[in-house]
């Protein structure tokens, strides 16, 4: 890996210019005919796209830009590609490293709202002892981190990205939290298990069934729930399909139409089955992102790298915690168990989903005081 030893702080700045285009975009939207019924049964109702786009025009893309350059923003270059982060340090001393891991289609807005009781958990109801510094990254070929330095970009190669920055912000060790995409790098690093790593939190452990012979005996309701829901979510998830084998397909049409990549991104919405609590405004503020920076297609591309790489699965023996969150892909502890050897915590939550940073905030904390407080 390549790296070289600059950092430079930034500031995001969208010309108003690229503003003005995308309210004129808007403007001119011209929305498909509703399919029958107009429900998720078809993919994005036609009623909730009308919906979004009006409330798109009035979203006030500089009061977003204030929240993030609120916080300390730099660029780096690890391994050719240009990372940007955010770098905020707990006045506590000893506060424990945290990377932030994103999801897709999110971004490192999604734990803007976690920086404070992470970082100063006095003031938000914690312990001195339950402090972070806290480091949020954009993932390669999202949001800042661009442009994307050419292929091979899977989770595996983003983990080592991110050991090259946590060691190069002079951290000896730390850890490091993540949901979706964030929870496969998380994955990706207790496999490699450097040297002062602390443990991966993570929201999902996507293990499967083999077919081996006996291994869902004395499974029960809640087990059988959790592979209906996987089954339910392979019948809607059109998208690994897309993304896994014609990415630069689909990235043609959802970078030349903001609707068309608000509809691609109906993950957000519709990922519990209409159980989400991501709000409308949560929703814009991480689709303007894309689309302002143009990243859609190099988000997409993650699917078909890793289905690519030709790399054989691996047992995990680093230090992972687990967060079940109720309306989310329910990992299954059996199989879970089968693929990574260092499980140290499991939590079971009742209210939240998939993006659970967005929707339960001081729940994902709580349990992250909880996980490393046990490291």
């Amino acid at each position: 890996m390549t790296t070289t030893s600059t950092i430079t702080p930034f500031a995001i700045e969208v010309p108003q210019a690229d503003l003005d285009d995308l309210r004129a975009r808007l403007e001119r939207t011209r929305f498909a005919p509703a399919a029958p019924g107009d429900s998720w049964d078809y993919g994005t109702p036609a009623a909730y796209l009308r919906d979004m786009v009006e409330r798109w025009k009035e979203l006030d893309w500089r009061a977003v830009e204030r929240r993030a350059n609120a916080h300390p923003q730099f660029l780096t270059e690890i391994d050719g590609q240009t990372v940007h982060f955010v770098h905020v340090r707990s006045g506590v001393p000893g506060a424990t490293p945290l990377l932030l891991a994103h999801t897709y289609p999110g971004s490192f807005l999604e734990f803007l709202p976690m920086i404070g009781p992470l970082t100063d958990p006095v003031a938000h109801g914690g312990r001195a002892q339950d402090a972070f510094d806290v480091v949020i990254p954009s993932v390669p070929g999202f949001g800042f981190s661009t442009p994307l330095s050419g292929g091979g970009w899977t989770m595996a190669r983003v983990a080592q990205t991110y050991d090259a920055l946590m060691r190069r912000l002079g951290y000896s060790s730390y850890g490091i939290h993540g949901s979706d995409a964030g929870a496969m790098i998380g994955r990706e690093l207790a496999v490699l298990d450097p040297e002062g790593f602390l443990g991966a939190h993570v929201l999902q452990l996507f293990s499967f069934p083999t077919g081996a012979p006996g291994e869902m005996d004395g499974f029960g309701e809640k087990e059988y729930a959790a592979l209906a829901h996987l089954q339910w979510f392979q019948s809607v998830g059109g998208y690994n399909a897309m993304n896994g084998t014609r990415p630069q397909t689909i990235a043609a049409a959802v970078s030349d139409s903001p609707v068309g990549w608000l509809a691609y991104s109906e993950l957000f919405e519709n990922f519990g089955n209409g159980t989400s609590l991501v709000t409308p405004e949560q929703v814009l503020e991480q689709v303007t992102l894309y689309w302002l920076t143009n990243t859609a297609a190099t988000a997409v591309r993650y699917h078909y790298e890793t289905g690519h790489a030709g790399v054989e699965p691996v047992v995990s023996t680093g230090r992972i915690g687990v967060a079940v969150f109720r309306d989310d892909f329910q990992t299954i502890r059996r199989f879970a168990e089968r693929d990574n050897a260092g499980i140290a915590h499991w939590s079971e939550h009742p209210r939240g989903g998939h993006y659970a940073a967005l929707e339960v905030p001081e729940d994902v904390v709580a349990d992250l005081r909880a996980f490393y407080a046990q490291g």
